[in-house]
């Protein structure tokens, strides 16, 4: 296997505070993380690879060569799936190794290869017509496709799978770099992506034609190349943008802001940043729901206007939500500021977990936050672009937990785990011991090769308000503040012990009042997690007629034989009972009766892997305005 498995590599990047730490150093042994990475080798990648034969997305690159008699099958940007699918692959084998999914992943690249025509251009839909090529853009994908096939090969390369992947992404680049740039072809391609994938390999190869070309991709946007849609984030030049469109395809604009991230990475552009950070702020603070989800409207699976968060319309694609995660990994690898591990955090989690069912083989393209009990967990979708996605995300997630700096290493994630470091040329292990995220007690035990000196930074989570933490049993007399990096510099020794106690309330959040879907309900989290209720929990209910006061009694308990083991929130509130037959009511005759209850909440993620039936996260609580939020004045 490879020596070098990195996700990001921001070894060399000269604006990068954080530079990274291979998937192969962290060794998952935790009860949450660890069985979801053996259900991709069981389970979910086999799924995946059945899907991709029965789709006919490996016959499209089969019947180039003659061996099955059919027609393209699949959208136009097929191909993606399948790399999608050998870039996860890549990932986990590197990380465990099985036999007869290398076999097909060898099998899979040798497809790959001989479709790949002698001017460098791969493309099972336009293959052998190169009159039809580039000539529309706007839709085609081809290089959204083609930055999938360059991922992979990267991906298939750093992990020592195989490097044959890797030279027909190369030869590709050659293409794309004698055909697009200033005088040749200049137009973008209507689906970010090609950009992501033209500086994680510039950061292989070190051509700085590709480092030219992704930036030249980029700041052709908002120059009408694309008839000037929002849609396509073509509305102004990316760094004159204040806020994520209103319309704007949610994936898309990610992944632009991801590969903008990259660039500002490698140039360090003052306008880039600026305008990265008034994009993350306008996401976050008005547009991103309490789950990490982004995309509130169906149509055009797009982001919506400021405060546009419908619950049971709610987009929030799957594929937008691993957008999320990567573009803040890449801001905190630019800055070392907790605040984008947190939305990291947040969105792996709620929204981008729930894509994926806990046997591995169903997966949500949509993740409403309300639901009647129609929506449910597919095994394929006409567009199949989440489930190859969802899979690279957890075969990759290992290379998310660490990071080192010039004074130290960063721990990013907490899971019960082992991790080898090197660190100025020396090994550093560090063993997590934790039951996170059900419990906020966390264990750090530090192996240094020598003694040695070197600051550890410890991420203290955006909702732990309260926290200590001992070194050696003896408490540290310093501030711990939420949403940091705690950074502890000394003299470390084999052996020693840092805990984190963190304590871990449940917590009941509302809504900034301009969500009007959400007036007068809360949400509730514990730690990482948002809570929902499902039918399933509350038989004899409908749930979206539970309601809480401020008076409520909560409290958390484990249920190891539920949904594979979760913490559920058990509390006392009300059903509201109303005059069902009448859709309005004159206020003077509105009679609302209220008849205490048990209920139980689950973790948003675990959703819909029993019997259909309606879900909630937002909750009415009767008496938020009255007694908690309004003050009156003269």
């Amino acid at each position: 296997m490879g020596t070098k498995p990195i996700i990001v590599d921001t070894t060399l990047s000269p604006f990068a505070k954080l530079k990274p730490v291979p998937l192969t150093n962290v060794k998952l042994k935790d009860a949450f993380w660890a069985p979801r990475i053996e259900l991709l080798l069981t389970s979910t990648l086999p799924v995946i690879y059945n899907k991709l034969e029965e789709s006919g997305a490996l016959d499209n690159f089969r019947r180039i060569l003659g061996k099955v008699q059919t027609e393209f099958k699949g959208y136009v940007f097929a191909d993606e799936h399948v790399y999608k699918w050998l870039e996860a692959a890549a990932w986990l084998l590197s990380y465990k190794h099985n036999y007869e999914l290398e076999v097909k992943v060898k099998e899979v690249i040798e497809l790959v290869k001989a479709v790949q025509e002698p001017d460098g251009y791969v493309n099972t839909r336009f293959y052998g017509k190169p009159e039809e090529r580039y000539k529309n853009l706007k839709w085609s994908h081809e290089l959204y496709v083609g930055g999938h096939m360059i991922q992979a090969a990267i991906a298939c390369k750093r992990t020592g799978i195989c490097e044959k992947l890797f030279n027909v992404a190369t030869k590709y680049a050659e293409h794309l770099c004698n055909t697009f740039g200033p005088g040749r072809l200049e137009m973008p391609d209507g689906h970010p992506e090609i950009e992501i994938a033209l500086l994680e390999l510039y950061r292989e190869i070190r051509d700085k034609r590709l480092l030219e070309l992704a930036e030249f991709f980029i700041e052709l946007r908002g120059k009408g190349k694309l008839d000037g849609w929002s849609y396509f984030v073509d509305n102004k030049p990316f760094k004159q943008l204040n806020e994520a469109p209103p319309g704007a395809h949610a994936v898309r604009f990610l992944y632009l802001t991801t590969g903008a991230t990259d660039l500002y990475l490698e140039i360090g552009s003052k306008d880039l940043w600026e305008a990265l950070n008034r994009l993350w702020l306008d996401v976050v603070n008005k547009k991103m729901y309490i789950t990490g989800g982004v995309g509130s409207r169906h149509d055009g699976e797009a982001i919506g206007e400021a405060y546009e968060l419908p619950n049971d319309r709610a987009y929030s694609e799957t594929c937008a939500s691993i957008a999320n995660i990567m573009w803040n990994y890449r801001l905190l690898l630019a800055t070392g500021e907790a605040k984008y591990a947190d939305i990291m955090e947040l969105t792996l989690y709620n929204s981008a977990l729930s894509g994926i069912s806990l046997d591995g083989k169903l997966f949500f393209y949509v993740n409403p936050l309300a639901d009647r009990g129609k929506h449910r967990r597919q095994p394929w979708f006409p567009c199949p672009c989440c489930p190859p996605n969802i899979a690279r995300l957890l075969a990759s997630l290992p290379g998310y937990f660490y990071n080192t700096s010039i004074d130290g290493i960063w721990i990013n994630l907490y899971a019960s785990s082992e991790a080898g470091i090197e660190f100025k040329g020396k090994k550093i292990k560090i063993e997590q011991v934790t039951n996170y995220p059900w419990e906020g007690r966390i264990l750090i035990k530090v192996y240094p090769e020598v003694e040695d000196e070197f600051a550890i930074y410890f991420r203290i989570p955006g909702w732990a308000e309260k926290a200590k933490v001992y070194i050696n049993e003896k408490l540290l007399d310093m501030p711990i503040r939420p949403s940091t990096y705690l950074r502890i510099e000394r003299l470390w020794r084999e052996g020693d012990i840092v805990k984190l106690d963190i304590e871990m309330p449940i917590k009941l959040f509302t809504s900034n009042p301009m969500v009007i879907h959400n007036t007068s309900k809360v949400a509730i989290e514990r730690g990482p997690l948002i809570y929902c209720l499902e039918q399933a929990d509350n038989p004899g209910v409908d749930v979206w007629n539970i309601a809480l006061t401020t008076e409520s009694t909560l409290k958390a308990v484990f249920e190891p034989s539920l949904l594979n083991g979760v913490m559920v929130i058990e509390g006392t509130g009300y059903v509201l009972e109303y005059d069902a037959q009448r859709l309005y009511t004159d206020l003077g005759k509105f009679s609302l009766r209220a008849k205490k209850t048990k209920f139980r909440a689950i973790p948003y993620y675990a959703w819909s892997n029993r019997e259909p039936g309606p879900m909630s996260v937002w909750i009415p609580l009767l008496d938020l305005f009255e007694k908690k939020v309004v003050r009156k004045e003269n």
